[in-house]
């Protein structure tokens, strides 16, 4: 025969309720947790992988604008027709400017990518030979070295190049080449300090960098604190568009 629950059994049923209820979001908090950190990591890789890379410079051939130390944020989703002259961009020198015999730095297809954005959250160097330099000329240009006073030209119009370092010349070596289509020349701002387009004039490429090879734009610094700021491209460059429309 069923009896009625005494007052004492309720109480002991409502705390074994309540037990078990805490017990329950205490195993749900969690678990909550890391699937709020792996979602947060996962949304780095993608970000890193496929619109943003940082990387940290350690040469001097960028400066002043990059010193030996400084941390970028390059953009990876601009398009070729997008790049300006005056740009700085990080691509990938394994095509002409750096051994034959290592791998080239872009990752190919959507596992690769996310392994390599996985990889850079990480930390982790692929030992890969990437390059920051300024774009001079773009497709079609004529860039040639130099004016009767000294100063380079990009289709007949001499650059104010107010980013140099200090006390740098433009360029101690002549030059006159036209960027053929696809392909960008590049110099770094610390020009003595720089391997950049104008020493690899006799090499299979001509100093040029292929558009394929460019890994992004470098939009900023980001660390350290101290010299946090934009790039952006000299206005040195506004003249200088007569160019052909070769790309």
């Amino acid at each position: 025969m069923m009896t009625a629950a005494t007052p004492l059994d309720t109480h002991h049923t409502a705390d074994a309720s309540r037990k078990e209820h805490a017990s329950a979001e205490g195993g749900a908090w969690p678990r909550r947790t890391l699937a709020i950190l792996l979602t947060a990591v996962l949304g780095m890789v993608v970000v890193r992988g496929f619109l943003f890379q940082s990387f940290m410079v350690p040469s001097t051939s960028m400066q002043p604008a990059i010193e030996p130390g400084d941390r970028i944020l390059v953009n990876r989703t601009v398009e070729d027709d997008d790049l300006k002259r005056g740009d700085i961009i990080v691509f990938d020198g394994t095509r002409g400017f750096a051994s034959a015999t290592l791998s080239p730095h872009q990752a190919e297809g959507l596992v690769a990518r996310l392994t390599s954005g996985f990889v850079s959250v990480l930390g982790i160097n692929l030992g890969e030979r990437d390059y920051v330099k300024r774009v001079v000329g773009l497709p079609g240009d004529r860039v040639r070295c130099c004016d009767a006073d000294g100063r380079i030209t990009v289709n007949g119009r001499p650059l104010d190049e107010v980013y140099l370092a200090e006390g740098e010349r433009p360029s101690d070596m002549p030059f006159e080449v036209v960027v053929p289509a696809e392909r960008v020349w590049v110099m770094g701002d610390h020009r003595s300090l720089s391997g950049d387009s104008r020493a690899h004039l006799k090499g299979a490429t001509s100093g040029m960098v292929h558009v394929d090879n460019i890994v992004g734009r470098a939009e900023l610094t980001f660390w350290p604190l101290s010299r946090v700021g934009r790039f952006s491209s000299p206005h040195t460059f506004d003249d200088t568009t007569r160019a052909g429309t070769a790309r």
